[in-house]
């Protein structure tokens, strides 16, 4: 009688319980729209404790064979390597230097983590893991932006109709300047062809050239809501 494996109530505890603390980590990146968020976690984590249960579990029928050797971590382990894949597909680069996406990444990779702890049956490591994944994702970004604020950046806020005028466009208008842009930004409202355009220009970047840029801007037809801070 094999008295290894996993009784049903088990599994169904593991699996819940994965459910239950990666929808801690996906509500947080879901209400800072990042490009993962609560189901996405939420499947990440279960199917992490899913493979970790077939890994240490799903073999033993064949046990005991004297022509068998298993190692279950051997499938568990390709999961760090797989959700690599899914990590990298919510990571944006906007331009050299300007990556987006790296912190929703990282919840992935660490949700998985804590998929394959609950699936190995280590619930104080996946609960304290959760809760300091989540401190790190809500507590620490206010520090982290009073920490390393950079009072050196010039920005230029505006609303965008994209109907009316194109990312292109605006773009355009900034290089015709010679202008660098350090950064963009871009957050589209639900629903509409409308977005609030962040640009973020350093220290150095000439005044009178911005305010040029502005003045050129706000003639422009679907260009709305400017604000500048230089």
């Amino acid at each position: 009688m094999n008295t290894h494996i996993l009784p049903i109530w088990q599994i169904a505890l593991r699996l819940v319980s994965s459910a239950v603390l990666g929808s801690l980590v996906g509500w947080n990146r879901q209400r800072k729209e990042g490009a993962a968020g609560l189901r996405t976690h939420m499947l990440v984590c279960v199917g992490s404790t899913l493979i970790m249960i077939v890994s240490a579990f799903g073999f033993e029928d064949i046990l005991g064979r004297p022509d068998v050797t298993l190692d279950p971590s051997r499938i568990a382990a390709q999961v760090v390597t797989g959700i690599g894949f899914l990590g990298a597909g919510t990571i944006i680069f906007l331009r050299q230097q300007v990556v987006r996406g790296l912190t929703t990444a990282a919840g992935l990779w660490s949700v998985a983590a804590v998929g394959l702890a609950i699936g190995g049956g280590m619930y104080s490591a996946a609960i304290l893991a959760t809760l300091i994944i989540l401190l790190i994702l809500a507590v620490l970004k206010p520090i982290e932006n009073r920490m390393f604020k950079n009072e050196s950046l010039r920005t230029i806020l505006l609303t965008l109709d994209i109907k009316q005028v194109s990312l292109i466009e605006i773009e355009s208008i900034v290089q015709n300047k010679g202008l660098e842009i350090a950064e963009i930004i871009l957050d589209k409202i639900t629903n509409t062809d409308i977005f609030h355009m962040k640009l973020t220009f350093e220290n150095s970047t000439n005044r009178t050239s911005i305010l040029e840029i502005v003045k050129e801007l706000n003639s422009k037809s679907g260009v709305s809501g400017l604000s500048l801070n230089i």
